[in-house]
C-alpha cells in the first residue's frame, strides 16, 4: 500500500533489552534505497521507503548495553504499513516476553490486514509468540535456536539459514543479519538493481541465504504445500546436479504426476524451470563477487556447456554473464 508519493511504508519496532544495530541497520538500509546511490552518482535522490520507528507505548527504549533510543511514535499511532520489522530483544523470551505482551497480538493483527512482517535474531520470537510461524519455516540466531524449538515446537526452525521467507513472514538469523534481511526485503520489494545499488552505497555485501555458499533466493510465491516445500528445499540443496523428478517426488512423498502438478500450482514453475532460476541466482552472485571465468561459473552452477549457460543467462537477465559482471561487480567506493 504505497503512499501517494510512491514510497513504501515501513515501521521498525524498537524493543527493550535488545541490540540497537538490529533497528538502526535496517533503518539505514531502507532509507538509503533509491537515494544514497543516486546522490553519489550526481542524480536526484528517489527514496523508495518512508521509515518510522515505534515502541509499544511510544516511550524510549534501552538497549542491552544502555543505549537509549526515542521512537517516532507508539504502535497505536502507526498508520497503514507495507512492512513491519521487529528488532532483537534479549536471548531468553521467558524473561522479557511478558514485558512486551502487547506486541504479538498487534503483529498478528497487522499480518491479517496484509502487512509483511519480519523479525531479526531473537526478535523472531515475537512472530512465533503471535502464532504466525506455526507450521512455517523460520530462522534465528543459532545460540537461541534450541530454546526456541522448545518454546515454539510448531515452528519449522531452520537455524542453518541466514534468511527465511514463508507466506509474507521474513526472519533473519544473528544480529548482523539485520542488514542482510533488510537488503533482501529491498530486493523483494524494489528489485535487484535497487538492492545492489544500496549495498554498494553502504559498502555491504548482498545477502546470503546461508552462512556460506551462494546466494540462492527463494523463488516461489507463498504457499502452504508442505510436500512442495520439501521438494523446494531438496532442489535448493542439490541444484548443481540434475535431480530426477522421481527423486523429487519421493522426497515430497507423492507420485511423479502429482508432484509436477502441485509444484507448478504452488510455485508457478515446473521443477526444471525452478532449478534454472536457482542456478541463475547462484551464477549472478558469483559474477557480482567478480568471478573471473565464465566457464567456471557455468560448471559451478551445473552447466558443462558454457555456450548454453551464456544463452540461458542472457535470456533471464537481459545481458551476457560478462556484461552482468562488469556492470554489477561489487567494488569499494
Amino acid at each position: 500500500m504505497a503512499a501517494q508519493d510512491g514510497r513504501l511504508e515501513v515501521a521498525i519496532i524498537l524493543v527493550n533489552e535488545g541490540y540497537a544495530s538490529t533497528a538502526v541497520g535496517p533503518l539505514e538500509v531502507f532509507a538509503s534505497a533509491g537515494a544514497m546511490w543516486n546522490e553519489m552518482q550526481g542524480a536526484p535522490p528517489d527514496p523508495l521507503f518512508r521509515v518510522s520507528t515505534a515502541s509499544i507505548d511510544g516511550g524510549q527504549v534501552e538497549s542491552a548495553y544502555g543505549l537509549r533510543i526515542a521512537p517516532d511514535c507508539a504502535l497505536a499511532d502507526l498508520g497503514p504499513l507495507d512492512l513491519v520489522l521487529v528488532s532483537a530483544s534479549g536471548p531468553v523470551p521467558s524473561e522479557w516476553m511478558a514485558r512486551h505482551a502487547a506486541l504479538p497480538p498487534w503483529l498478528a493483527s497487522r499480518y491479517r490486514a496484509g502487512t509483511l512482517v519480519a523479525g531479526v535474531c531473537s526478535g523472531v520470537a515475537f512472530l512465533a509468540e503471535a502464532g504466525l510461524l506455526d507450521g512455517r519455516r523460520a530462522t534465528t540466531h543459532w545460540g537461541v535456536s534450541d530454546s526456541f524449538r522448545t518454546r515454539y515446537p510448531r515452528v519449522d526452525w531452520r537455524s542453518d539459514l541466514l534468511i527465511t521467507e514463508d507466506a509474507g513472514l521474513f526472519c533473519g538469523g544473528g544480529v548482523n543479519a539485520a542488514s542482510d534481511l533488510s537488503l533482501y526485503l529491498v530486493e523483494r520489494l524494489c528489485g535487484h538493481r535497487v538492492a545492489l545499488e544500496a549495498a554498494r552505497a553502504l559498502l555491504l555485501g548482498m545477502p546470503r541465504m546461508v552462512q556460506s555458499g551462494y546466494a540462492v533466493l527463494p523463488l516461489a510465491r507463498p504457499h502452504g504445500d508442505d510436500g512442495v516445500r520439501k521438494a523446494e528445499d531438496h532442489l535448493s540443496a542439490h541444484f548443481r546436479r540434475d535431480v530426477p523428478v522421481d527423486e523429487l517426488a519421493a522426497v515430497a512423498g507423492m507420485s511423479r504426476r502429482t508432484l509436477v502438478r502441485r509444484f507448478k500450482e504452488a510455485t508457478g514453475y515446473r521443477p526444471g524451470g525452478y532449478v534454472q532460476m536457482l542456478r541463475i541466482a547462484a551464477a549472478r552472485s558469483m559474477l557480482e563477487d567478480g568471478a573471473a571465468s565464465i566457464q567456471r561459473v557455468a560448471v559451478a552452477v551445473g552447466y558443462d556447456d558454457a555456450a548454453f549457460f551464456r544463452r540461458l543467462f542472457k535470456r533471464h537477465c537481459g545481458m551476457t554473464p560478462a556484461a552482468y559482471r562488469d556492470h554489477f561487480r561489487q567494488r569499494g567506493l
